[in-house]
């Protein structure tokens, strides 16, 4: 293993323990040839047919799962969680990997549709051949990603025929245990017992996350959520709903957020804010099996509709006191921190090229998907590092190898008579190797141009390390 990856991989891996030693020393080789090669084929990772043929061999292995290989990576999270300071917002979200395959039985499918034929003139039958995977990501409230907590993976023939069941009863009354929802209070259990402090954690979700069961269990096992919702819940003595009760409530205070229109143009939006504490009921169907709960319902709505946006209407329930606007605001902050989780999966998908990896079977397909969740977060970290603790010590993401390949490579764009660099100057050097121009009026480095300067910082520092080696010899 080079210098260029043994800092952080062997972090990263501490406690990752496989059933073999040698599956051990084959992932942290894959995860380094995968780091090193971001968005690449495996073969051209590997770079030999021996490595590539080892690398098939360990995603086909039945004695590796994908939890063992996250294990090392969500032990991680749980320490830099620990170390962290005051709330731990718990972001968490769905997406789909969608493939294509001739055989898609061998992977599953995320949908199924009709498609235009027009050589047939009609319709063709189709399958979305793919996987869903479920992620909570564990960010401060800065925005700073401290890594996975709980990740699951499926396909929708496990959940086969709750579909037709929906059509023929009240989907309320499907229990929560035979639906796709059970995800999110899945991941909830795991993470809370992961970070051992529950009351500490925020857990924040879209309009997906609107689930009473959900809400009930963050009070059994006394943490807590920040959910954008969806349904107009029944509300007070059951007569009435939520949305009527808020509608009798004075407004609060206003706040003026920076939005971006379809053009990516920035402009002012003023929002309107109201929050009230109702006690909300259970649906109808389950009143027996969960209580009432006094949740505070938080309402924030653009004063006038925009020409060229949807109006911003955010509809927020959380068990935390809303008492002025101050709390009002410092919870649609953390609502908006939400989208870290997308940015992760996007990472995922255009840096990481998930979608194009040819293993032939979801067993396979997840393996890989949870190495590359290792990688993915090391670059959306290194990014978030950047803006939100800049003048660090460089120390804490790069080794000594890199810092001084890039001090060669890669000159100071200002003088720096004390020859100090914090982790923010490096990591513009790295974007720079990606091709960040550095002009006065350019944005903070994105994850695209870090992780293109980070596969060709790993191609020069593997370079320098060879000629190291030689000039020794």
């Amino acid at each position: 293993m080079t210098d260029a990856s043994r800092n952080w991989i062997d972090d990263e891996l501490a406690s990752c323990h496989l059933v073999d030693r040698r599956l051990d020393r084959r992932l942290h080789r894959v995860l380094e040839q995968l780091a090193n090669a971001l968005g690449e084929s495996l073969p051209l990772a590997c770079q030999d047919w021996a490595n590539t043929k080892a690398a098939y061999r360990f995603f086909a292995n039945d004695r590796v799962g994908e939890g063992d290989i996250l294990a090392g990576h969500v032990e991680a999270t749980r320490r830099r969680v620990a170390a962290a300071l005051g709330v731990i917002l718990v972001v968490q979200d769905t997406t789909e990997f969608s493939f294509e395959r001739e055989r898609p039985d061998q992977v599953g499918w995320t949908y199924k549709g009709n498609g235009n034929n027009h050589r047939q003139g009609g319709v063709r039958p189709y399958t979305a051949c793919g996987l869903l995977m479920h992620s909570s990501l564990a960010i401060t409230t800065d925005g700073l990603p401290l890594g996975l907590g709980a990740v699951k993976f499926w396909t929708r023939k496990t959940f086969k025929g709750t579909g037709a069941l929906k059509r023929h009863i009240n989907p309320t009354r499907v229990p929560i245990d035979g639906k796709e929802s059970v995800r999110w209070l899945d991941n909830m259990r795991r993470t809370a017992e992961l970070f051992g402090d529950p009351a500490r954690c925020v857990y924040v979700g879209d309009r997906e996350n609107d689930i009473y069961e959900f809400f009930c269990l963050a009070r059994d096992l006394g943490t807590h959520f920040l959910v954008r919702t969806c349904v107009d819940r029944l509300a007070g003595d059951g007569t009435t709903t939520v949305a009527r009760l808020m509608g009798e409530v004075a407004v609060g205070g206003r706040h003026r957020i920076a939005v971006r229109d379809a053009a990516g143009r920035t402009e002012t939006a003023e929002l309107e804010l109201t929050y009230s504490i109702l006690h909300v009921r259970p649906p109808i169907g389950k009143e027996r099996r969960y209580p009432a709960l006094d949740l505070t319902i938080l309402h924030a709505r653009e004063l006038d509709q925009p020409e060229n946006r949807p109006r911003i209407d955010w509809k927020l329930a959380t068990d935390l006191p809303v008492a002025d606007t101050a709390a009002a605001v410092e919870k649609l902050r953390w609502y908006a921190l939400r989208w870290r989780v997308e940015e992760f999966h996007k990472i995922l998908k255009s840096g990481c090229k998930v979608e194009a990896a040819r293993l032939r079977t979801a067993e396979r397909l997840v393996k890989l998907i949870a190495v590359l969740c290792i990688v993915g977060w090391r670059i959306f970290w290194l990014r978030m590092m950047n803006r939100v603790v800049p003048d660090v010590a460089p120390g804490i993401a790069l080794t000594g190898i890199e810092t001084a390949v890039l001090d060669r490579v890669v000159p100071d764009t200002s003088p720096n008579p004390s020859g100090i660099h914090d982790l923010a100057s490096y990591v513009r050097k790295i974007a720079r190797l990606g091709g960040w121009l550095a002009r006065a009026g350019d944005r903070p480095p994105g994850d695209q141009v870090l992780w293109r300067g980070m596969a060709r910082l790993a191609d020069i520092v593997l370079g320098a390390t060879l000629a190291l080696d030689d000039v020794g010899n």
